[in-house]
């Protein structure tokens, strides 16, 4: 390893080697300023080697569709040219609305060499897109053509009908063949397949003007927890260092390739499986439009795992409680670093795993407007209920606010309080209504520089992080984040309702699972499977669609008058204890310790009650 590799890739092996790295500073270690940087380094020092593999879907794995770094590079720019064409500017968001495919990876590449990448989840619905569209003030929108994603090109078309001037321009699916169909007119925009739109470029990578690395490279939707999911925006040094940071702490070889399968409006998939690996120089596998929900996939997936010596994967729990169930039918030890995150991780799920792989899950923790990652367990050194040690250059502390003044105090280490992030991972802000061109504004979620997360925990002196509950309210279905407000304001539509409120229920297959809770206006008349039917179809996706609907005599409140969401989880999760152990034991109690649900038995064996509880993501105990 030569000397400027070394000062780029310092010794990382486990977690009494941070302080040594954070000696260095950041600034001296050589980073690519932006993504095409980073393009072109990849196709410098890798040009041959595969970069991507695209598999169509999981029943073809073994149709595969590759491309090298440096064939990776020239899509990319030649891409970026055609969107230039478009005029897409330095400060011109291009919305994604898809799913994954080969094209859509060079789309989204594209727009960040060209202008601002913002991939948007082509689940949504119109009435929800179409705000987001708004704010982020750009006629250039890339969907799902028909042929990949019929219900994400209606959407894409809806909302070039509703785009003054828009473009739209379709993807196609991963090693299509033949012809692609004649697009339908929509209204007054453009409409044009994306690689026709590519090949009539004219592919001038030199006439790209380049990005700085404080431009914005991304802006992705979070979950967000009142009305229209809010817009993060990211820069080129967020995704670049927070990149960095993801893959100095995979130490793979350079045979190993890595497996992924998250939608790319998700920013792990951005920043883990794409940046990271190409900084890395790494080969990426890539599951079909499906990802892991193409049932088929856990069929083949150790086959894979042996095909490509996939040496690293990233994934939710509940994909990890189905590879759990599938018996090992060939060499997987390559596989060393599966990484879960999103959502809580039950016991029940890492202990499946481990006895069919022998290997421990790595549990991280981040957010989007930390970029993506902000601590993760390491491989072999795996400490028990931490999700991990924070990554280098990023600070994690945990404070106590003053509801009086607002003011923060720093706690001591080990003490519980919220979480806050600091670091050159920290977001721009979030996009704000500006008639004079993009605007981001970290507003009051970030302080001196100080990110507050809205979750709960405490941070050891060796920097291990381990999280207590959440201030926010986001419900989390298989690593997916929910508004509870898209469900409370359907259901508070409804004449009969006078007050709504929704929380994640444990759920041992998502994770947690959207209920609510409603109040009735005196006299009203109306069953719980009138009022589910009522916001199914009202809903911003199908995953928002509460499980059930229950009809309480009032809502319980804080001191303020708003609805105290720590009872309405320790309700659900009390209910979902007793349905677990449903003829083992009917005493069943929950309460609130530290704003955590901990649920408490008795009259059952401590194994039976594992057996039971430990596929929740609840604590609990026997009394």
């Amino acid at each position: 390893m030569t000397a400027t590799e070394q000062l780029l890739w310092p010794r990382a092996d486990g977690p009494d080697d941070l302080a040594a790295i954070e000696q260095v500073p950041l600034a001296q270690r050589g980073l690519p300023a932006t993504t095409h940087d980073l393009l072109r380094r990849a196709a410098t020092c890798w040009p041959d080697r595969p970069a991507v593999t695209f598999l169509p879907d999981a029943e073809r794995w073994q149709q595969p569709s590759t491309r090298t770094f440096a064939r990776l590079l020239d899509d990319v720019e030649r891409a970026a040219s055609a969107l230039r064409a478009l005029r897409v500017g330095r400060q011109t968001p291009v919305a994604l609305v898809s799913v994954n495919c080969e094209q859509m990876l060079t789309a989204l590449l594209a727009a960040e060499v060209a202008g601002i990448a913002a991939p948007i989840n082509p689940a949504l619905r119109f009435e929800h897109a179409h705000p987001l569209l708004r704010r982020l003030n750009t006629p250039v929108i890339v969907a799902a053509g028909p042929e990949l994603d019929p219900d994400a090109w209606e959407l894409g078309r809806r909302l070039a009908a509703a785009t003054p001037s828009a473009v739209l321009l379709a993807l196609r699916p991963t090693a299509a063949s033949g012809p692609p169909p004649q697009l339908e007119p929509v209204h007054d925009a453009f409409v044009a397949w994306f690689e026709k739109a590519v090949e009539d470029a004219d592919a001038a990578p030199a006439a790209l003007p380049p990005a700085a690395a404080e431009d914005l490279a991304s802006c992705l939707h979070t979950g967000g927890t009142t009305g229209t999911p809010k817009l993060a925006a990211r820069t080129h040094r967020n995704e670049i260092t927070n990149a960095w940071m993801v893959a100095a702490a995979t130490s793979l070889d350079a045979d190993s390739s890595a497996f992924a399968a998250l939608p790319l409006f998700h920013t792990n998939a951005l920043v883990v499986t794409v940046l990271a690996a190409l900084l890395r120089g790494q080969h990426v596998v890539w599951a079909g439009p499906l990802g892991y929900r193409d049932i088929p996939l856990y069929g083949v997936f150790w086959r894979l795992v042996e095909r490509y010596r996939i040496g690293a994967m990233s994934a939710v729990p509940t994909v990890y409680a189905v590879l759990g169930q599938v018996p090992v039918d060939a060499d997987i030890s390559s596989l060393r670093y599966p990484v879960v995150g999103a959502a809580p991780l039950p016991p029940a799920v890492t202990e499946a795993f481990r006895d069919r792989t022998g290997l421990d899950l790595c549990e991280g923790y981040g957010l989007t407007e930390g970029t993506c990652a902000s601590a993760r367990n390491w491989p072999g050194a795996i400490r028990p209920g931490s999700v991990g040690q924070r990554m280098p250059y990023q600070q994690i502390r945990a404070i106590e606010i003053d509801e009086t003044t607002g003011r923060w105090r720093f706690l001591p280490d080990g003490e519980i309080g919220t979480l806050v992030i600091r670091g050159p991972n920290v977001f721009a802000g979030y996009l704000t209504d500006s008639r004079d061109g993009l605007v981001a504004d970290p507003g009051e979620k970030v302080r001196d520089g100080w990110l507050d997360t809205g979750d709960r925990g405490s941070v050891a002196a060796d920097g291990y992080v381990t999280l207590a509950g959440r201030v926010k309210d986001l419900i989390i279905r298989g690593g997916h984040n929910i508004d509870p407000a898209a469900i409370e304001d359907v259901l508070l539509d409804h004449p009969a309702v006078t007050a709504a409120a929704a929380v994640g229920r444990p759920d041992p297959h998502a994770g947690e699972v959207p209920i609510a809770y409603v109040q009735l206006a005196d006299g009203a008349s109306v069953t719980t499977d009138e009022l589910r039917a009522w916001a199914a179809t009202r809903v911003p996706e199908p995953a928002a669609v509460p499980k059930q609907v229950e009809i309480v005599d009032a809502i319980p409140l804080t001191i303020v008058g708003k609805p105290f969401k720590p009872e309405l989880r320790r309700r659900a999760a009390e209910d979902a204890a007793r349905d677990a152990l449903r003829g083992r034991t009917d005493d069943v109690h929950a309460h609130l310790h530290d704003g955590e649900v901990v649920v408490e038995t008795s009259g059952i064996s401590e194994r039976d009650a594992h057996e039971a509880l430990s596929p929740y993501s609840i604590r609990w105990r026997l009394r």
